[in-house]
């Protein structure tokens, strides 16, 4: 069997930028701000509205540095408690470099003692993707707005092979998510594998098991988006193919929503 046993997938807990997005999306202004967006990114009223959101919704920190909110500080908690009953503990855990990831990993051992003996091994492949220049202003529209020729050539490309400025596309983040299997096939084969990491690269890496066209990547990221600390699990099933085969076994499943 070339491939590992199993694949736990578990995105972080609820971070920072996720509870600011939420923020925003109650804020009357910011409602304003996106409709103004949709009519003409380019008008005076989109730009003074701009600038207002710029001044009122930041983090002033990187997305390496980015932390956990107590929501999902809790989150970690309550799957680790939960889902030591539904998987065998991992042989192996690889974790995203970035301190959400971390802080995951090390919540969920809190209630979970066998996993807390599996020292975590870091990927830079399975972090986030790399937002480049738009990383300045924690939201696209704002970065579109202020970069016009940026909101063009987005709408040429199309958010997939679209490539932020010092950043990347989401087919180069699903490149590295091939790299990173190869990794798991030539070291990991037959093992029980936990990966923490975030949405995008679990998306890629449902695109990549599952050969998944561009437009169907993009269809699961506008419709059924990973959730914070949502669990997705592979295994694989040795009687199909010369190697075997992995097969879905869940997607998205909330153990932290559990009593």
């Amino acid at each position: 069997m070339k491939w590992p046993k199993s694949i736990t997938l578990v995105r972080h807990g609820q971070s920072e930028y996720n509870k600011l997005r939420l923020k925003k999306e109650k804020d009357e202004r910011y409602q304003l701000f996106k409709k103004a967006f949709e009519e003409n990114p380019h008008s005076p009223e989109c730009l003074k509205l701009a600038e207002e959101m710029l001044k009122k919704f930041a983090l002033n920190v990187s997305d390496y540095e980015t932390g956990l909110t107590s929501h999902g500080r809790q989150q970690a908690q309550m799957t680790g408690r939960n889902i030591k009953f539904s998987i065998p503990t991992p042989d192996i855990v690889i974790v995203s470099p970035y301190l959400r990831t971390h802080k995951t990993f090390e919540l969920m051992c809190d209630s979970w003692p066998e996993l807390a003996q599996r020292k975590p091994i870091p990927d830079d492949r399975v972090r986030e993707q790399e937002h480049g220049l738009s990383l300045l202003y924690n939201d696209w529209r704002l970065f579109e707005v202020f970069h016009p020729e940026q909101h063009a050539l987005r709408n040429l490309l199309g958010p997939y092979w679209y490539q932020f400025p010092q950043g990347e596309s989401v087919s180069q983040v699903r490149d590295r998510i091939r790299s990173f299997t190869s990794t798991l096939i030539r070291e990991y084969a037959g093992k029980d594998v936990m990966v923490i990491t975030h949405h995008l690269t679990i998306l890629s890496f449902r695109a990549n098991f599952e050969r998944l066209s561009p437009e169907e990547f993009i269809r699961l990221d506008e419709e059924e988006k990973p959730k914070n600390c949502g669990v997705t699990i592979y295994k694989c099933n040795p009687d199909i193919g010369s190697g075997g085969k992995l097969e879905i076994d869940c997607y998205n499943s909330c153990f932290w929503d559990q009593p």
